[in-house]
C-alpha cells in the first residue's frame, strides 16, 4: 500500500472519530512504526513509497481513533526541547504547561546558582527543562505516584542525571531545604472531583491522583501555597498552573496566606492558567 493512502486511511478514521489533529497523529503513527521523523515520512510519500505489512499501523490507528492518547502509542512526548517518555499511569506534559516552565525559568534566572522545586513531578517536563535551559539551577522533583515515578525517574537519568528525584508527598518532601529555595514550581491536580474531562484521552488514561483534587479542585494548590512559603527564601517565586476558571480563586488564596505581587498569567489561548507570587 502506498504510504500517501496508509496515512490518508488513518486520517479518515481519526476525523470519524473526531480527533482534530487528524493528518499529524496519523503521520506521527506511520513514522513511529516505520521508525522515520515525520519529515524523512513525508519525504518518502512525495517519493511515493509504499509500505509491504501495515497490519501494526493498523492497529495502532484503532487504539488511536478508540481515543488512547498518541503519545500512549508511541511512548514519546514533545515538551519544549525534551522528548520525554511516557505511558500509562504518567500525566501526559501539554503545551500550555511550557507558559509555567518559561515563567519558573525566569524567576529562576534572577538568581545566581539558583534551587529550584518541582513539586508533583509527572513525567518531569517542568524540571527537566529548567535544569537543561538554566545552566546553573540545581533541581530538585517530588512525585508521589509509584506509577508515575518510573517514567520521572527514567527521564530524569536520560536528560538531567544531576537533579535529584525522590518518590515522596509535595506536602512535607525536602524539609531539609527550608528556607534554602529561590523558586518553587507546580503543575498540580487541580480538577474538581466531580467534574468530566471532555476529552476522552484524559478521562480515561490520565491518571486520577494526577487530575483530580478535592471538591474545588484547588486541595493541593492550598498545600503548595503554605509549603512554599516554608521551602522558599525571601524573594523566592512560587509558580503554579491552574484550570483558568480557577483563576480569581487561587490570586485570592495566595493573598491570603500572605504572599505578595501575585499575577496571573494567561495562555498561548489567552486564557488564565498559571500564577506567580512572591515570598
Amino acid at each position: 500500500m502506498l504510504l500517501s493512502d496508509l496515512i490518508a486511511r488513518g486520517k479518515q478514521a481519526f476525523e470519524a472519530a473526531g480527533i482534530e489533529s487528524s493528518l499529524v497523529d496519523s503521520e506521527l503513527i506511520v513514522a513511529h512504526v516505520l521508525g522515520l521523523s515525520r519529515g524523512e515520512l513525508q519525504s518518502k510519500v512525495i517519493m511515493g513509497e509504499s509500505v509491504k505489512d501495515s497490519s501494526q499501523i493498523d492497529e495502532l490507528f484503532a487504539r488511536r481513533a478508540a481515543r488512547e492518547p498518541l503519545q500512549h502509542l508511541t511512548g514519546e512526548a514533545y515538551f519544549r526541547n525534551l522528548t520525554l517518555k511516557v505511558g500509562k499511569g504518567v500525566f501526559v506534559p501539554r503545551p500550555e504547561t511550557e507558559l509555567l516552565t518559561q515563567l519558573a525559568l525566569d524567576a529562576a534566572a534572577k538568581f545566581d546558582n539558583p534551587s529550584v522545586i518541582d513539586l508533583c513531578a509527572g513525567s518531569g517536563a517542568i524540571g527537566i527543562a529548567i535544569a537543561t535551559e538554566l545552566a546553573s539551577a540545581k533541581v530538585f522533583a517530588v512525585e508521589k505516584s509509584e506509577d508515575a515515578f518510573g517514567y520521572t525517574e527514567a527521564n530524569y537519568a536520560a536528560l538531567a542525571p544531576h537533579a535529584t528525584v525522590i518518590l515522596g508527598d509535595a506536602s512535607d518532601a525536602f524539609q531539609e531545604l527550608n528556607g534554602q529555595v529561590q523558586v518553587v514550581v507546580s503543575n498540580p491536580p487541580y480538577i474538581p472531583a466531580e467534574m468530566v474531562p471532555i476529552y476522552p484521552e484524559v478521562a480515561l488514561h490520565d491518571p486520577a491522583l494526577a487530575l483530580y483534587s478535592g471538591d474545588d479542585g484547588l486541595d493541593l494548590i492550598r498545600v503548595i501555597s503554605k509549603r512554599a512559603l516554608e521551602l522558599l527564601v525571601p524573594g523566592g517565586t512560587v509558580a503554579m498552573e491552574h484550570a483558568d476558571m480557577q483563576s480569581e480563586a487561587v490570586v485570592q488564596l495566595l493573598l491570603a496566606d500572605g504572599w505578595r505581587e501575585v499575577v496571573d498569567h494567561k495562555d498561548f489561548n489567552g486564557r488564565p492558567r498559571a500564577v506567580t507570587a512572591i515570598k
